[in-house]
């Protein structure tokens, strides 16, 4: 913290920090690591407690680094606000209401098509965010911020989709001013706020990925997750942040042409190009070949279900989907060298994971998996949710962002 911020310029969202990180958690070792004096952090400190962030701990007190009487513990205080999380696939929606440590107060679920366009589908999200908080008596202007997360690529500087190819009508549309009014008509926020609810926008895949690493894999810097579901996309975690890429583009693995593929030269996808691997080894291809073959399927999810029951057509193409997706991360895993892979969507279940390493395994070089652990999903539907309300946490408590939302409170 010296060295990152000089001892007179570390502010009160760097003790923050410090304390949420648990690098220093009494005003004894705040004074050490900051090189501040006691009256600076005291009076830095003050201003977390009186806006609520900063609670002493009811512990025993710890012996302080610097001498003298025991300190007492400092915590961040996670009951002062709440965070909002939605979810959306292209033909079901899931909102939580989470602490803001991840913890899920409630959820709903329910039915909803991506393609019925954003004034619809984000209106019924803001009226899900109301449901949730009159269910659970948290009141409107208790909500710190709002997380969503979207099956499509997403420009994480303006929070809109670009070209996204299977959500019609959402291409630069305004997602994060959308949901505010939803939130605002819905949920009874005052229209008077100082300040507008932040929203933060990103890929499923992305935020699927923040939530699992988080959550179960904390020590892994190189974190990779692949969903196949609808249909391929991945997300990508290195030392403990997103990697988007330039423009929120990286992870679009579904889009890979794979022309060894039988049949893959006629399989039409939802981008416009022919051979894409989400068009022949997603949750959808998989549906429209069981189809064809005169079994009841139309999406990911009937895959899913089929594959539950041990359908074995089903077992099957999954398991060769499995082997045609494997192929392609053979690439990935020599590219990014994730110490963790893990399958996660509709699809991810034995037969497919089977696929992948049967030719993971087979492709890559041994050097690129000495050490990969190959693993399915541990959130399971919740990831992206919980992933989302990460997100949020840790941009709104930022160091940068902490001397902003102090300063807007008045404090």
């Amino acid at each position: 913290m010296k060295s990152a911020t000089g001892a007179d310029r570390a502010s009160a969202g760097d003790l923050l920090h410090l304390v949420r990180s648990g690098r220093a958690t009494t005003r004894g070792a705040l004074q050490q690591v900051t090189g501040l004096s006691r009256a600076t952090v005291g009076q830095r400190l003050d201003r977390l407690f009186r806006a609520g962030w900063l609670r002493e701990g009811s512990g025993n007190p710890v012996e302080s680094p610097l001498g003298g009487r025991p300190s007492v513990r400092l915590e961040f205080d996670d009951a002062h606000a709440v965070v909002l999380a939605a979810d959306l696939e292209t033909r079901h929606a899931r909102t939580a209401l989470l602490t803001l440590t991840g913890e899920v107060v409630a959820e709903h679920g329910w039915p909803l098509r991506v393609d019925e366009g954003p004034e619809k589908v984000l209106d019924e999200v803001g009226a899900g965010f109301g449901e949730l908080l009159r269910a659970s008596g948290w009141p409107a202007d208790s909500v710190c911020g709002i997380g969503l997360a979207v099956p499509g690529p997403v420009d994480s500087g303006t929070g809109r989709v670009v070209q996204p190819p299977i959500m019609p009508g959402w291409d630069g549309y305004d997602i994060r001013g959308r949901l505010r009014r939803a939130f605002t008509e819905h949920a009874g926020a005052p229209t008077t706020a100082s300040a507008p609810v932040p929203v933060c926008v990103d890929n499923d895949a992305n935020l699927m990925a923040y939530g699992e690493q988080r959550a179960h894999y904390p020590d892994c810097s190189a974190f990779a997750l692949v969903k196949v579901s609808t249909g391929i996309g991945a997300g990508v975690v290195v030392d403990g942040s997103v990697f988007r890429g330039i423009d929120g583009g990286a992870g679009d693995i579904g889009h890979i042409r794979v022309p060894g593929v039988p049949g893959s030269a006629a399989a039409l996808c939802k981008c416009g190009s022919y051979g894409c691997l989400a068009a022949v080894a997603s949750g959808r291809a998989v549906a429209a070949r069981l189809a064809a073959a005169g079994v009841p399927a139309a999406s990911g999810s009937d895959v899913r279900e089929l594959l539950a029951a041990g359908h074995p057509e089903a077992v099957g193409l999954a398991r060769e989907a499995g082997r045609q997706v494997g192929e392609v991360l053979a690439t990935v895993v020599t590219l990014l060298n994730p110490g963790v892979l893990m399958i996660a969507g509709d699809l991810a279940g034995t037969p497919f994971l089977t696929g992948v390493r049967e030719l993971l395994y087979q492709r890559a070089l041994p050097r690129s998996t000495a050490h990969l652990e190959i693993v399915t999903s541990r959130l399971g539907e919740r990831a992206g949710l919980l992933g989302a309300g990460a997100l949020v946490v840790e941009q709104l408590y930022a160091p940068e962002r902490v001397e902003a939302r102090l300063a807007a409170l008045g404090f």
